[in-house]
C-alpha cells in the first residue's frame, strides 16, 4: 500500500473548491451561524496537545455554548469523569475546533479557534443549574464559522435511519473487556444506571 504524503500528490486527486465552499467561511459569527450556534445542544469539542488529539462531546439541556460575542463564545466544562483531556489541551495549547449537530438538521456548523481556560466567577455562574456551577468555562475566540455540507448526515442516514443501537455492548461490559475483567462489567452497569440522572451537572 502506498501512502500519499505530499500536497502535490494530495492535489492530483482532488479539484478546486467551488465558489460557495470558499465564501461560506466568516471570520465572526454572522447572525445565521449564531441562530445554529443558539439552537445547538450538542457539539464536539476537538483539542489538541502534546499527547496528541481529542475528541469530546459536549451537550446540555439548552444551548451548548453561549455567544459572547460575534468572536467569542463561552463553553461550560460540566460534571465528568475528572479526566480533563481537553482542558489540559487547551492549557498548553489553544487549538480548538467545535462541531454542532441539531437532531433532524441535515447540515453541521464548525467553529475554529483558541481556547483559553477560566473559572471566572461571574462566568461561571452565568450557567448555573439548580445550584450547581460548571468548575470551568472554556472561551473561545473565533477564527473561522462556516456551514458543513449535508452529505456526511444523509450518507450515514443520521436522523433517518432509527435506532440502531440493538446489539451493542453497554458501557460496563466494554469497560470489562478493555480492563481484562479488573471492572466488572454488570456491577458498574448496574451502579451508573442508578447515578447517570442524579449527578449529571
Amino acid at each position: 500500500m502506498e501512502f500519499i504524503t505530499t500536497l502535490e500528490a494530495l492535489h492530483a486527486h482532488y479539484g478546486t473548491p467551488a465558489d460557495p465552499a470558499i465564501r461560506k467561511v466568516t471570520r465572526h459569527i454572522i447572525p445565521a451561524y449564531r441562530q445554529v450556534i443558539e439552537r445547538s445542544r450538542f457539539c464536539i469539542l476537538t483539542t489538541v496537545g502534546p499527547e496528541g488529539t481529542d475528541g469530546s462531546p459536549r451537550g446540555d439541556d439548552g444551548p451548548v455554548v453561549a455567544v459572547l460575542d460575534d468572536r467569542s463564545l463561552a463553553l461550560p466544562d460540566w460534571k465528568g469523569n475528572e479526566r480533563i483531556d481537553s482542558l489540559r489541551n487547551i492549557v498548553r495549547d489553544g487549538r480548538v475546533s467545535l462541531c454542532f449537530l441539531i437532531p433532524g438538521w441535515k447540515n453541521l456548523l464548525r467553529v475554529n479557534g483558541t481556547a483559553r481556560l477560566t473559572a471566572d466567577a461571574a462566568l461561571r455562574a452565568r450557567f448555573e443549574r439548580g445550584g450547581v456551577q460548571p468548575r470551568t468555562v472554556i472561551v473561545i475566540d473565533v477564527a473561522e464559522v462556516y456551514s458543513q455540507c449535508a452529505r456526511a448526515v444523509v450518507r450515514a442516514g443520521l436522523w433517518t435511519a432509527g435506532d440502531q443501537s440493538a446489539g451493542l455492548p453497554t458501557i460496563g461490559q466494554m469497560m470489562d473487556e478493555a480492563s481484562a475483567g479488573a471492572i466488572d462489567g454488570a456491577t458498574y452497569d448496574a451502579v451508573r444506571a442508578g447515578r447517570a440522572m442524579t449527578d449529571i451537572w
